[in-house]
């Protein structure tokens, strides 16, 4: 059986950031006492107009910042990783994961939050197809994919599932501690990690759910909408289910 702490926990909101100039902002401005105990940005290679849109931010919002600067992108696994390592040596053992150009609405992390401290969830996934969820200008290829996807994941774990690659989600910073889970191994360093981390979740008893939430492209829909490259990245998402459904990565 998987071990349970009784002992409130204490939430932190890991937002890995890389090219976020413009939207940044306005979501740590969205931050209200209460969602979260701190929040942790990851910034990679960041832009001078990113530091002076991060610092007016800051001077807003009452939540505690911290804010971890690499001097080049080291891919998003890389970045969660450091906010994992900021949770783990501070006692933070709720963390919360969302995008920062605006897709996620911060006033949504209650919805993820409240089973875990209430109702005794590990890990819940936010998800845009529950009743309750919401899409705005979410580009239609990518629509069809993060609709068909979840079958693959529910034929292959067992586990029904309604979403898959939306990386809003919250769960306790002690799965990271499970000796049946290392999500410190270098292949995890770019989007791997989130589908390595969902799979071993969903595999190993975790008590796993999903809540509604908005996934709005509004603030970034004339932009490049992802960091995501079709051709390029593809096998980040598709391949760690299989890889570790057949046993070649653990």
């Amino acid at each position: 059986m998987i071990s349970r702490d009784d002992k409130p926990l204490r939430s932190i909101a890991i937002i890995p950031v890389y090219g976020e100039s413009g939207t940044i902002g306005p979501v740590l401005e969205k931050f209200r006492v209460g969602y979260v105990d701190e929040i942790c940005l990851v910034l990679d290679d960041p832009a001078p107009s990113t530091l002076t849109e991060v610092e007016a931010a800051s001077r807003k919002i009452r939540v505690p910042l911290k804010i971890i600067q690499n001097p080049i992108r080291g891919g998003i696994g890389r970045a969660i990783r450091q906010g994992y390592e900021y949770a783990l040596s501070n006692d933070l053992g709720l963390i919360v994961v969302m995008a920062g150009n605006g897709k996620d609405n911060p006033s949504e992390i209650p919805r993820l939050t409240t089973p875990i401290r209430e109702q005794g969830y590990d890990y819940v996934q936010g998800s845009r197809f529950l009743p309750g969820g919401r899409r705005e200008k979410n580009p239609f290829l990518r629509s069809i994919f993060t609709r068909l996807f979840p079958y693959v994941w529910t034929f292959l774990t067992g586990t029904r599932v309604t979403e898959v690659t939306n990386g809003f989600r919250a769960y306790k910073a002690s799965i990271l501690k499970d000796p049946s889970i290392n999500v410190w191994q270098s292949w995890l360093n770019r989007y791997e990690l989130e589908y390595y981390l969902h799979y071993k979740v969903l595999t190993l008893g975790y008590k796993f759910g999903e809540r509604p939430v908005s996934k709005d492209y509004s603030a970034i829909y004339k932009r490049k909408y992802s960091h995501i490259s079709p051709v390029k990245d593809w096998w980040q998402i598709v391949g760690p289910i299989f890889l570790l459904k057949l046993g070649v990565k653990k």
